[in-house]
């Protein structure tokens, strides 16, 4: 009775610890992806960024408007960008929706905007405008750099078919009404 007890408890501790492997590479690669991602952006290399995108949000937005825009903004000579860290609040757990696996993870992107070589009226435009996108607390300036530094929170919806390769797509609420023909109801519904 004893070793059967035993072997009970081993065989579930066995398949537990099995389960745990399998949602830990699920997170592994969904990670390494959002990284891949944000690094496409940071260095500036757009085209492989453009290429990251979930395929069908291009239904909605063309995929030379998307590039001309990432150019705008991340190129643009009177405000220069940069990326400065990453951190994950969470990754989802994938979920099987139409033969597609998403994930929604949320992170803090911590940006740096530089915006002096702007006029005084510029700068103060573009402070209005971050505070009511990020909020107050999330917004500073530092004024003998004349940058702001953003930690702008964020969603995203990692999607896979094989849960080996995972392509993304933008999840903040400023997106969902976009979204409505690119990501199945049962995740907008989540977001």
């Amino acid at each position: 009775m004893k070793a059967r007890f035993i072997a009970a408890l081993f065989i579930l501790i066995s398949l537990f610890s099995l389960a745990q492997t399998k949602a830990n590479a699920d997170d592994q690669a969904i990670r390494k992806s959002m990284v891949y991602f944000v690094n496409t952006i940071k260095y500036k290399k757009l085209d492989q960024t453009v290429d990251s995108i979930y395929p069908k949000f291009f239904t909605v937005v063309k995929k030379d408007q998307f590039t001309q825009m990432l150019n705008m903004t991340y190129n643009n000579p009177f405000v220069k960008i940069d990326v400065l860290d990453m951190k994950f609040i969470s990754v989802g757990k994938p979920e099987l929706v139409e033969g597609e696996n998403f994930s929604i993870s949320s992170y803090y992107l911590k940006l740096k905007a530089d915006v002096s070589s702007m006029s005084e009226e510029m700068k103060k435009s573009i402070s209005e405008m971050l505070t009511k996108k990020y909020g107050k607390g999330s917004v500073e300036y530092l004024d003998k750099k004349g940058a702001y530094i953003i930690n702008a929170p964020m969603k995203m919806v990692a999607i896979s078919e094989d849960k080996k390769t995972w392509k993304v797509v933008f999840a903040d609420k400023e997106y969902k009404s976009q979204l409505t023909t690119v990501l199945p109801k049962k995740i907008l519904d989540k977001l």
